[in-house]
């Protein structure tokens, strides 16, 4: 049984199509890649499975998430699935955040509105959601989003998704804007907590090497359609698709490029 099924999803604005017939689907506990250069329509896609794209924006199709039809549905209607259900983790934190409310407020909210806690729970819980994303530190819950690092900013914003208990988690390019070491810290956290929590994860990213470590299967993305579609291992294996062929030429090319540059590769360990 599948928890979001997105079925010839299209996404236009005024007379232009920027997703068209966009399909898939991902079963509870599944990690799933949507992969694509700058423009391929995998953010409006993400937008479009909340319920939350932009004025101006159109979607057709069909998006079922947890047995409710989101496409068409009033933002009300769509207030019971955002956050119990499925939840978003953005690209940028520091413009998700609310730069004017302290870190401890922003975790705070969804733990009251969704969970119902209040006073003395509350602030157990929301120190334990900070420390849970290896944020322990007290100071963190009065700092303000700009106070932080980028880092630190990314680990809140996962602390906030994940207040309500999601059962889908939707990381869209959630590690771009930061440094590799940063980076690979917060892939790691999101690895253990989707583990843990054994949620899905919609992964989202131009990244060929990031999808292959976060998910199972990817749906390859040009120009706003899905052009390949596969489990993880059968694309690296055998692109079909020449644009999936030439992401994965590249991804090995970096590889190449990386090894000859190491010194010690090849070296008995």
């Amino acid at each position: 049984m599948s928890l979001l099924s997105v079925s010839e999803l299209t996404v236009r604005t005024g007379q232009s199509v920027l997703v068209r017939d966009v399909s898939f689907s991902l079963a509870p506990g599944e990690r799933l890649g949507l992969i694509g250069e700058s423009g391929s329509g995998k953010s409006l896609t993400a937008l479009a499975v909340m319920g939350l794209l932009g004025d101006g924006l159109r979607a057709s199709g069909s998006i079922v998430l947890d047995g409710s039809e989101v496409v068409g549905a009033t933002d009300s209607a769509l207030r019971g699935l955002r956050g119990p259900v499925g939840q978003l983790v953005f690209q940028e934190p520091l413009t998700a955040l609310d730069p004017l409310m302290r870190v401890g407020r922003q975790i705070a909210e969804p733990l009251r509105r969704h969970r119902g806690l209040r006073g003395g729970a509350l602030r157990t819980a929301v120190a334990e959601a900070l420390g849970e994303v290896a944020l322990p530190d007290a100071r963190i819950v009065r700092a303000f989003p700009h106070e932080l690092s980028g880092g630190q900013r990314q680990r809140v914003a996962i602390a906030i998704a994940l207040a309500a208990q999601p059962r889908l988690l939707i990381a869209d390019e959630p590690t771009t804007a930061l440094d590799v070491t940063v980076q690979d810290g917060v892939l790691a956290l999101l690895e253990r907590l989707v583990a843990e929590r054994d949620m899905a994860l919609l992964f989202i990213s131009h990244d060929l090497a990031v999808v292959a470590r976060m998910t199972e299967r990817i749906v390859v993305m040009r120009s706003g359609s899905v052009v390949e579609t596969g489990a993880v291992l059968d694309i690296l294996r055998e692109p079909r698709h020449p644009y999936t062929q030439a992401l994965v030429a590249s991804a090995r090319s970096l590889d190449g490029a990386l090894d000859a540059g190491d010194p010690n590769e090849g070296a008995p360990r």
